[in-house]
């Protein structure tokens, strides 16, 4: 791996994981980084999802005054979460390489939709009936089975989740949303690391930069405003499938 390209991967981990802290979608720009690196598909995502768990976990610890008022909710999704990322991890080790690369145009288009619409549904749910905690569970299991096979946008669904649950203060849902968000990613790093779909260079590269920045981001979080940082997270991300869509086949 040359200089550049590990400057590269390093800033995209920055980058990504301060994004993943203050407002999600960090995915849109460390993912391709990969690619563009010439990692392999399969390898580049699960590569992915390990340079960006370490600055989850260090987001987690920088929310975790936050977290002592959500511990209910947090033991209720918990498992739904572990589970859930361990059957999308799973999934992905199981796809064929000429498979996922079809998906991935899709996987963006998912992801971007998401993340452009995700927080206006959870916004209009906001005060409507609350989800019964059966309901809820199943919900997390869902989005975590997305989450441990791709994941871009995961964070969103979950915020939405959590609406529908009640909660209304936005630090203790961000924060309650990175700890589910590190459980999912923790049990696919675990699951990608057995398989050997890792690529080790990169993911110490990256995990550096990704645990500066999701520290940073949680720090920074509440004094910059979300919605600046959501505006160009949206531009990068349908720059991204709109990049893929025209090369299909990398």
């Amino acid at each position: 791996m040359s200089p550049a390209t590990a400057a590269l991967l390093f800033a995209a981990a920055l980058a990504g994981g301060a994004i993943n802290s203050v407002a999600g979608g960090g995915s849109f720009v460390a993912f391709p980084a990969l690619l563009f690196a010439g990692v392999p598909p399969v390898p580049a995502n699960a590569t992915n999802t390990i340079a960006l768990w370490p600055g989850t976990l260090a987001s987690a610890v920088a929310y975790r005054r936050e977290l002592k008022d959500v511990q209910r909710e947090l033991v209720l999704l918990g498992a739904a979460s572990v589970a859930g990322g361990l059957a999308g991890a799973l999934l992905l080790l199981r796809t064929s390489e000429r498979t996922f690369v079809a998906v991935i145009p899709w996987l963006l288009l998912f992801a971007a939709l998401l993340f452009s619409f995700g927080g206006s549904v959870a916004k209009r749910l906001r005060g409507d009936a609350r989800l019964p905690p059966g309901v809820a569970v199943f919900a997390q299991l869902a989005i975590s089975v997305y989450g441990g096979y791709f994941g871009g946008g995961m964070g969103i669904v979950m915020l939405a989740i959590l609406t529908l649950l009640g909660l209304s203060d936005i630090h203790r849902m961000n924060a309650l949303k990175t700890v589910l968000a590190s459980l999912v990613n923790g049990v696919a790093v675990a699951a990608f690391v057995a398989a050997g779909a890792v690529r080790w260079a990169p993911a110490i590269v990256m995990s550096a930069g990704g645990i500066a920045g999701g520290y940073a981001g949680a720090a920074l979080a509440r004094r910059v405003d979300p919605g600046r940082v959501r505006r160009l997270v949206l531009v990068v991300a349908w720059a991204m499938v709109a990049y893929f869509f025209a090369r299909p086949h990398l």
